[in-house]
């Protein structure tokens, strides 16, 4: 199963949105990797997790399935190059490319030159997913085959 582009575009509308909630744009973020960004990262996931208040199990699950995608599409031998990490380090700093927003994630995807290296946001990774059960007592079941673990995408490692 495929995401629509009205389950990306409102991904990604969210995740903007849980940023102006916060007053700070991503920007910002990353010109201050080295400090205070484990206090804005929390800050934009608390508001994320408000805006995401009374979704339904669907919905969720579409998120859950946009953002699955996203971190398999980054996961990629030349992007690790860049932002460095083991396994998890990886999933972790792809995470926070997702977290960023979207004209950071297509800049970072079209050139791993543009990423930032030693930034991580691991709840990132599992997000939606981690809602769906606290709220529905279940991890999704995205439907799509595809894993957001490291070198799960072969055309990434190839």
């Amino acid at each position: 199963m495929t995401s629509t582009p009205e389950d990306i575009s409102r991904f990604w509308n969210l995740i903007a949105s849980a940023w102006t909630a916060t007053g700070t744009e991503p920007a910002a973020v990353l010109r201050s990797v080295d400090s205070g960004l484990e206090h804005r990262l929390d800050a934009f996931l608390t508001q994320l997790n408000s805006l995401s208040t009374g979704f339904s199990s669907e919905e969720l699950t579409a998120l859950d399935r946009v953002a699955e995608r996203a971190l398999y599409d980054l996961d990629r031998a030349d992007l690790q190059a860049i932002t460095d990490g083991s396994d998890d380090g990886f999933l972790y700093a792809r995470g926070f490319i997702v977290a960023m927003g979207r004209d950071y994630y297509d800049a970072v995807n079209a050139d791993p030159e543009a990423a930032t290296a030693d930034a991580e946001c691991e709840k990132m990774c599992y997000f939606f997913a981690h809602l769906h059960n606290e709220r529905f007592g279940a991890f999704p079941a995205t439907g799509s085959g595809i894993s957001r673990e490291t070198a799960s995408n072969p055309a990434g490692w190839s």
